[in-house]
């Protein structure tokens, strides 16, 4: 297959540019990533729908990933509590070469193509979980080693991946493909295929929480009240439903612990 993402930059003599037209070439590039994520909204559309449907019923999700494309994976698992109030193991994140990984680069761990399955199953994953494998080249051996294995344990399986007919595409059975192009620094997917794997992570995510109920109106009322900002900003949103005065609102926030807890106690 050819790799679009490993093709030559359009841009020469990168070192001889400004800082001002380097910046302005990055850019000039980023903006090409959400009208690539747009051509692929039919299947993203597909994977969240299935993804729902599994984990009404008890399922999870779970990311498998090496590198950039890991780390990508681990970061939006690890926001979904925070944000959703959901337990921390119902999106996972796993990383080629563990969490050590996320900080230091672990050498050929995502040549290894059975190492994603063990991974797996220490989360005791079942037929009821969902694997997404995220590769911006669509070729780590450590995804498509996980995804053939989730395969045969009949799980359903999706992968987000930066290049057309790509090996990691044809194993999954819901396949998103961002196709970005060359890099303005040739190769390096952790730009502008890094930010299209991170935005279709933020719609696969974040579709999939509303439509699991974890989302009113607009807004996040499971989310942790982990900080003083947050609480602030529950607060507000208790005041917002209620009507109640600030006091008021942060004293049945604080009683209740979660600002769907604190209306649904006051309206009762």
């Amino acid at each position: 297959m050819e790799r679009t993402t490993e093709r030559e930059s359009h841009y020469k003599n990168l070192e001889l540019q400004s800082v001002k037209e380097i910046l302005e070439n990055i850019n000039r590039e980023d903006q090409t990533v959400p009208l690539a994520v747009a051509k692929a909204l039919p299947q993203i559309e597909a994977l969240a729908t299935i993804t729902t449907e599994r984990m009404k019923h008890g399922g999870r999700l779970f990311y498998i990933g090496a590198g950039t494309s890991g780390r990508l994976g681990v970061v939006d698992a690890s926001e979904c509590p925070p944000t959703f109030g959901v337990p921390f193991d119902m999106v996972v994140g796993l990383i080629a070469g563990g969490d050590g990984a996320i900080r230091k680069a672990v050498e050929f761990a995502e040549d290894n193509t059975e190492l994603a399955w063990h991974n797996l199953l220490e989360y005791n994953v079942t037929e009821k979980d969902v694997v997404v494998g995220i590769a911006a080249s669509g070729t780590t051996p450590y995804v498509i080693g996980g995804l053939k294995a989730a395969n045969n344990h009949n799980m359903v399986t999706g992968c987000i991946v930066c290049n057309s007919g790509s090996p990691v595409a044809a194993v999954a059975q819901y396949p998103v493909e961002v196709v970005t192009g060359p890099e303005f620094l040739t190769g390096s997917t952790r730009m502008k295929a890094g930010t299209a794997q991170k935005l279709v992570l933020n719609m696969l995510s974040t579709s999939v929480m509303i439509q699991l109920g974890k989302v009113k109106g607009n807004k996040m009322v499971d989310m942790q009240l982990s900080n003083d900002k947050l609480i602030d900003r529950g607060t507000h949103m208790v005041m917002d439903e209620t009507g109640l005065a600030e006091a008021e609102a942060a004293t049945l926030l604080k009683k209740y612990g979660s600002v769907r807890a604190a209306v649904d106690n006051y309206k009762n």
